[in-house]
C-alpha cells in the first residue's frame, strides 16, 4: 500500500519524536547532581527559572535575582570535592545561598549555619552600621533524610526560649515575640520524604520538588502547569546531549567518590590503630591474649606481631 506524502512524514516524526523521548530517558543528567544543579542555575540566562525555584521555596514575590557565583570553584576535583552552592542576591536585600546536598556526610545542619554566618559577616563591610546587614537565608537541598521531623520543608530561624516562670516578669505583653531576629533563616528540603509523601503537582514546590525527584508521570503534569520547569527541563535535556557536560558530571562524581573513600580509608585506620594502642596497653597489664582479641576485635596473629615490636 503506497502511504501519501503527508501521512509519510507524519510517521516520520512521530517515530522521530518517539526515538528522541527514549534517548532523553536513557540518558538524562540528574538535577540532584551538584555540578548540574549549579550549571542549571547559575548559568546566565536562566534567572528567570532560578527566581521561579526561589519563589516556590521561599512562598514569596521576588523582583530580581543576581547570582554572585556563577563561575566553578577551582577546587572542583580536588582532594576535597569542593562545595558547589549558588549565591543569590534576590531583591537588593537578602543574601541566600542555595545547595544540592546528594551524600549524608552528617553536618549539614553545621555547615549551613557556618555558611550563614560568613555571608552575614561578608555582607557588611568594616565601619559600617550594623543595620546595613542583610538578611541571609540558606537553603539546603538534601537527597537523603536527616531531621527527625515530619515534614519534608523544615523552615528554622533564632528563637526565643519558653519563658521561665521564676524569670517572668509582667509587663503587660499578651503575645511575645518569638524570633530574636528575623535576619537568619534556614530551609531543609529533604526530597526522599517528599517523595514519600507523593503529592501531586498542584503548588509550584511541588512541581519544582517533582524535577529533582524526576518522576517522569509527575514531571509531565509541572511542565504544563509551570513555564519555568517547561524551560528548565529543556535546560537538562540540552545539556545531556553535551559530551562536555557528562565529563564535567563524571569527573565531579569521580572526586566526591575518591574524597568519601579516602575519608573512609582514614577512619578505617585510625580505628585500626586505636585498637592496637588499646591492645598494646592491656598486653603491659599482662592481660591474656584471647580476652585481648575478643575486647579489641583484633586477631590473635595481630596480637602476636604487636608482642614482637614490643
Amino acid at each position: 500500500k503506497v502511504l501519501s506524502k503527508a501521512k509519510y512524514w507524519c510517521i516520520i516524526r512521530k517515530e522521530w519524536t518517539l526515538l528522541n523521548k527514549n534517548q532523553e530517558e536513557r540518558k538524562k543528567l540528574p538535577l540532584t547532581s551538584d555540578i548540574v544543579f549549579k550549571r542549571v542555575f547559575s548559568r546566565e540566562g536562566n534567572e528567570d527559572i532560578l527566581k521561579a525555584l526561589l519563589e516556590a521555596i521561599l512562598d514569596k514575590p521576588i523582583q530580581e535575582v543576581i547570582v554572585k557565583n556563577p563561575e566553578l570553584p577551582k577546587n572542583l576535583y580536588d582532594s576535597k570535592a569542593g562545595v558547589l552552592d549558588v549565591k543569590v542576591e534576590i531583591d537588593k536585600n537578602i543574601i541566600c545561598d542555595v545547595e544540592m546536598q546528594v551524600q549524608d556526610f552528617g553536618n549539614i545542619d553545621k555547615r549551613s549555619t557556618v555558611y550563614m554566618a560568613t555571608l552575614e559577616t561578608e555582607g557588611i563591610k568594616k565601619g559600617e552600621d550594623y543595620k546595613q546587614a542583610k538578611k541571609v537565608i540558606a537553603i539546603n537541598l538534601l537527597n537523603f533524610e536527616y531531621y527527625k521531623r515530619n515534614s519534608y520543608h523544615n523552615i528554622a530561624h533564632m528563637k526565643f526560649e519558653k519563658t521561665k516562670e521564676n524569670e517572668y516578669v509582667d509587663m503587660g505583653y499578651s503575645d511575645e515575640e518569638e524570633l530574636a531576629t528575623n535576619d537568619l533563616e534556614m530551609h531543609f528540603i529533604e526530597i526522599p520524604k517528599f517523595e514519600k509523601k507523593n503529592p501531586g503537582a498542584n503548588t509550584r514546590l511541588e512541581q519544582w520538588l517533582w524535577l529533582l525527584a524526576g518522576r517522569e508521570e509527575k514531571l509531565e503534569m509541572a511542565r504544563k502547569k509551570n513555564k519555568e520547569i517547561d524551560k528548565a527541563i529543556d535546560i537538562i535535556n540540552q545539556m545531556s546531549m553535551d559530551e562536555k557536560e557528562w565529563n564535567l558530571y563524571i569527573s565531579r562524581q569521580r572526586a566526591i567518590w575518591d574524597y568519601n573513600t579516602g575519608m573512609r580509608t582514614a577512619r578505617e585506620e585510625g580505628a585500626k590503630l586505636e585498637k592496637l594502642e588499646i591492645a598494646k596497653n592491656m598486653l603491659e597489664e599482662k592481660v591474656d591474649i584471647q580476652i585481648i582479641a575478643k575486647v579489641t576485635g583484633l586477631t590473635k596473629e595481630e596480637i602476636y606481631k604487636l608482642i614482637k615490636k614490643t
